[in-house]
């Protein structure tokens, strides 16, 4: 009998372990939100971290976009075949990427290739006490390390999930085309007479939320890493793993929020 209470009880064990993070997190961020409108505002910091975040993550982004739009065509193919639908493809790929796939899917490209650095990077810092040494130097640690990181990524991810929507969007219509054989005007029109600017700009929205949340999330288990080698490790799982499932969450919450707005 003990190992069946034990097994109900320990999912609400944690969550009360995790409930004095969830607090410490919300009371950080908001003691650190002014220092994202004062100066020193660190140009250059951004637009470095912007290189790391953005630039350097436009290649796994790209070709992930590629093969998601290749992949969504072959499957909407054979199902809308069935009913004689095919010249509806087109609208139906360009809603899907532009609204759900891209946000969604370049998300996690980028939480997997600079969240994770992102994570580890503080982590270490941490660990081997530079952090300390700039508080000591009499520099807010938290204005100079963690501001232009969540800046950087809350630009830079509306800029790639435009880069995914445009290449998904690219690789579904030429394999239509030039593979399965379906008429190109009639799948260009389709789109032009449906597509409604909501179409676009809730996926970028998105995005914009997508980059700030994963951000935070990523420099706060980063920036309070602690348990040397290890900790980095578990720090930059950790920062992962939760910001994974904060995009889906939010996702839904967005989604939900435009759906009764009428979007």
């Amino acid at each position: 009998m003990v190992w069946i209470f034990e097994l109900i009880g320990k999912p609400f064990v944690y969550l009360f372990r995790a409930v004095p993070r969830i607090g410490h997190f919300v009371i950080f961020y908001l003691k650190l939100f002014p220092y994202f409108f004062l100066p020193p505002y660190r140009i250059g910091e951004i637009i470095r971290h912007m290189e790391t975040i953005g630039v350097q993550s436009w290649g796994v982004v790209s070709l992930t976009a590629v093969f998601t739009g290749l992949i969504e065509a072959i499957q909407l193919y054979s199902g809308f075949k069935q009913f004689g639908a095919e010249n509806f493809m087109g609208y139906t790929i360009f809603v899907s990427i532009t609204k759900e796939l891209g946000p969604v899917f370049a998300t996690l490209m980028v939480i997997s290739r600079a969240i994770s650095a992102m994570s580890a990077e503080l982590g270490t810092m941490r660990v081997t006490e530079q952090i300390d040494a700039i508080d000591i130097l009499g520099i807010d640690s938290r204005e100079y390390l963690i501001v232009p990181r969540v800046i950087a990524t809350t630009i830079s991810l509306p800029l790639l999930v435009i880069l995914f929507d445009f290449l998904a969007n690219v690789s579904a219509f030429l394999i239509s085309v030039y593979v399965l054989e379906l008429n190109r005007v009639t799948y260009q029109s389709i789109i032009q007479q449906l597509i409604s600017f909501s179409d676009i700009y809730t996926g970028i929205a998105k995005s914009i939320v997508f980059g700030f949340v994963i951000s935070l999330i990523g420099a706060y288990i980063g920036y309070w890493t602690k348990g040397g080698a290890k900790g980095v490790g578990e720090s930059t799982t950790k920062a992962v793993v939760i910001s994974s499932i904060s995009v889906f969450a939010v996702n839904y919450l967005f989604s939900s929020l435009m759906f009764v707005l009428g979007y």
